[in-house]
Parts: structure tokens; C-alpha cells; sequence
């Protein structure tokens, strides 16, 4: 996010989840209503996150369509993030595989900052071949 760039707003999941997936209905609208008319709105990677834990759980919509919902939340014309590239990194991992989307995230970080390890019991970031756990 730019530096001159001054925010109206945080974005909380419930908007985000309202407008993505229309329930309930009057809410929805709001929500939308309410995005449209932003000007610039942070949605920090903790509410992307949340939204995507969301999605799964409580809707259970398949990753691929979560992947690409998500997709356009970021495309929405007020949404600002700190590190789009992470998060697109994110969304294809998730997409790509069955780790939840915080390992995602890490694995994206791990790529993108080339640390290319993460400390972790997790041994499904052993399919991950473009990262190495390491095991406490």
C-alpha cells in the first residue's frame, strides 16, 4: 500500500462475507452498497484469513471457488492490502493443495521472502517441494 494513500475504513470479515456470499440478503446488500461507495479499505491479511476460514467452515464452498471469490474481493476497486503478491501466493497454494490457509500463507511467505523454511509439526508442508520444513 502506498504511503500517500489515506484509508477511510478497516474491513471487518463480516462485511467481506456478507457481500461474497449474498447471506443474508438485506446485510448483503448493505455490505455491497457500502464497498462500492468506499474509497479505500484495508483488508489485513488476519480478515483475508478469517474470510477463508469462513467460506470453508461455516459455507462449505469448495477451495477453488473460495480461491477465486477471494480473488475478487482483491479486485475490488476500494480494497487495499499490504501485500497482494502474498496473498495471490496464498490463494494458489490453497487452491493447489489440502493445507488449511494459514499453512498457505506461510508457504507463500517462505517462497516469496526466499527463507524457503518453516519451523513446523505440520508434515503436509512436506508435499510442498518449493519450501523445506524443519521440525522443532
Amino acid at each position: 500500500m502506498g504511503r500517500g494513500a489515506a484509508l477511510t475504513a478497516l474491513l471487518d470479515t463480516n462485511v467481506v462475507i456478507r457481500h461474497l456470499t449474498g447471506d443474508p440478503p438485506a446485510h448483503a446488500a448493505k455490505a455491497t452498497r457500502a464497498l462500492a461507495a468506499a474509497d479505500k479499505l484495508l483488508l489485513t491479511d488476519l480478515v483475508f484469513a478469517e474470510c477463508v476460514f469462513v467460506l470453508e467452515s461455516f459455507y462449505e464452498i469448495p477451495r477453488a471457488r473460495i480461491a477465486e471469490v477471494m480473488r475478487s474481493a482483491l479486485a475490488l476497486p476500494a480494497i487495499r492490502v499490504l501485500d497482494e503478491a502474498l496473498l495471490l501466493g496464498a490463494l494458489r497454494v490453497y487452491e493447489e493443495t489440502t493445507l488449511h490457509f494459514v499453512d498457505a500463507y506461510l508457504v507463500a511467505a517462505a517462497q516469496l521472502t526466499e527463507v524457503g523454511a518453516i519451523l513446523s509439526f505440520d508434515r503436509g508442508l512436506d508435499a510442498i517441494q518449493s519450501v523445506i520444513r524443519v521440525a522443532p
